[in-house]
Formats: structure tokens, C-alpha cells, sequence
């Protein structure tokens, strides 16, 4: 059998070119999600998929970085699937593990995936450095209100008190009370 598996990164992303390339593979069942693909945490259609599948059956993605952005990530979920003994196909690159090829340059797309995010990250922090020497960039605002907090304080409440009527982390009410 074979199970597709598409995702995006944001809600505001579209699945629907993934979608119709899966169905043309002939993907029986197609899970898909809107979550970042840098790690495996809080990636449950993907989970549920390397649960259910079974020996002899293919993992059908449009290409590898929908499936992984890390080397590590896609080398676990690779072990993992030949454990199974189940293949691994992209129908945008020429990978299927069954063949010595498909396996090589699934490989070096690995490589370039995680190339690909650590250069983001880079750019990402040089950006906020930037914006930071330029007294544009302040981080983000803060998610409660400081007098209040200072309040609750003042009327002999601790901080882990205080950060449950608040709803909020208790780090965050350690930060305000600094």
C-alpha cells in the first residue's frame, strides 16, 4: 500500500500541490499537516503514519524536505522505515529506497535540506542583530501587564500564584519582577 504524506509549514500554506501529486502516485491514504518541519515534535499525522505502516508498503512524499529539514530527522525516519521494510519514494526526485541510487541522493538532498535551514537561521539571526544595533528590533512585547503584576506582588503573592491567575509562565512574571 502506499501512504502519502504532505506538509506545510504555516496555516497560511497550501497543501493542495502536494495533494494532487500524492493522489497521482496513487497514495491510497494521504495524511498531511501545517507544522514546521525542522523538528519532529507536534508532527502527528506524520507519527501516526510511521506507527501504521507496515512491511511492504511505500511512504510517498512530493520531495524529502516536506518529510525532514534536519539530517538527523531524516536519517531516524529512514532507520525506522527499513526497519519496517517499508520504501521511502519522492515523486519530485528520483528517490526510492529500494534502489542503491534512490538511497545515495537521498543522502546528499539531506545534506542540502539541513544546509538550507541552517543558512535561514543564520540569515534570520544576522537580521535581528542588525535590527537590534539599529534600536529597531526591541523583542517581543511583553504578554502581561507589568503593574498588574506588580500588584499581585505587592498584595503578598508569590510568583507561582501569580503566574496562574494570570494564565502565563512564571518565568515571564520572574522577568517583569526583576
Amino acid at each position: 500500500m502506499r501512504y502519502g504524506y504532505a506538509r506545510v509549514s504555516t496555516n497560511d500554506q497550501d497543501l493542495t500541490l502536494q495533494i494532487d501529486a500524492l493522489e497521482k502516485a496513487d497514495c491510497s491514504v494521504i495524511r498531511k499537516e501545517k507544522v514546521s518541519g525542522t523538528k519532529l515534535d507536534n508532527r502527528e499525522e506524520l507519527n501516526t503514519l510511521l506507527d501504521f505502516i507496515r512491511e511492504g508498503d511505500e511512504l510517498v512524499v512530493t520531495r524529502i524536505d516536506r518529510l525532514a529539514r534536519s539530517l538527523r530527522d531524516l536519517q531516524n525516519i529512514v532507520h525506522l522505515l527499513n526497519k519496517k521494510g517499508v520504501n521511502l519514494v519522492a515523486t519530485d526526485q528520483p528517490i526510492d529506497t529500494s534502489t542503491s541510487a534512490g538511497k545515495a541522493f537521498l543522502d546528499m538532498l539531506g545534506v542540502f535540506a539541513e544546509f538550507e535551514t541552517n543558512l535561514r537561521r543564520e540569515r534570520q539571526a544576522e537580521g535581528i542583530k542588525k535590527a537590534k544595533a539599529n534600536g529597531v528590533y526591541k523583542g517581543r512585547k511583553t504578554s502581561i501587564d507589568r503593574r498588574i503584576v506588580q500588584e499581585m506582588r505587592d498584595s503578598g503573592l508569590g510568583a507561582t500564584a501569580i503566574a496562574r491567575q494570570l494564565n502565563c509562565d512564571r518565568t515571564s512574571v520572574y522577568r517583569v519582577l526583576r
